[in-house]
């Protein structure tokens, strides 16, 4: 089995979602471990004295935390998406294993990141959650390849709402937002207009 992982924020040492980010983890491992004992995450972190958006990556697995390594974060530029279709993809827990996501990210073509619809719904870009807006309302989709950790958040403020969304009713939306962990909710968006249906 491969091992999972969480990625986590930390701004000028401070560290983001925690809350959020030990629920899901503690909820992979009971899931596939259920007589594991709940960690707390704060214990591993060690908070950067180095200023700006540092990611922290923890690794574990049944035994517990395997590895906690820290790099300086920078954002990749989104302009364009593909959207390419994936029926099969399976990304429901956060694990080492990302090379179905790399195949399809490989698919691309000109654009610089992709967008996947599985089962004829919208999901997930290769590293972020999406939300549309149709000018009053922001909707994400209900059934998502990863359940985020930032998703989980606006979906409890009630800033995003879950809905089943398919590539047909992209036209009622003019806005696409892309957001994770480590990126801030309208911090990248880009037009619907430059999405590009590959199939």
């Amino acid at each position: 089995m491969c091992r999972f992982i969480e990625t986590i924020r930390l701004d000028n040492g401070e560290i983001r979602n925690l809350s959020y980010h030990e629920r899901r983890l503690n909820n992979t491992r009971m899931h596939f471990w259920h007589q594991s004992t709940p960690l707390q995450l704060s214990g591993y972190i060690t908070p950067s004295r180095e200023t700006g958006r540092i990611k922290a990556r923890i690794v574990y697995g049944k035994t517990g935390i395997e590895e906690v390594s820290y790099s300086l974060y920078h954002m990749r530029e989104v302009q364009s998406l593909a959207i390419i279709r994936s029926d099969e993809i399976d990304y429901t827990y956060k694990n080492t294993n990302r090379e179905s996501l790399n195949r399809l990210f490989a698919q691309r073509g000109k654009c610089d990141d992709i967008l996947i619809v599985k089962q004829g719904l919208l999901t997930d870009t290769s590293i972020a959650n999406i939300a549309l807006y149709d000018g009053s309302n922001w909707y994400t989709p209900k059934h998502p390849l990863l359940k985020g950790t930032k998703r989980a958040q606006l979906l409890a403020q009630g800033i995003v709402q879950e809905k089943e969304l398919g590539p047909e009713d992209l036209s009622s939306f003019p806005i696409i937002r892309l957001f994770n962990a480590m990126i801030d909710w309208g911090e990248q968006e880009l037009p619907v207009k430059a999405l590009h249906i590959t199939f």
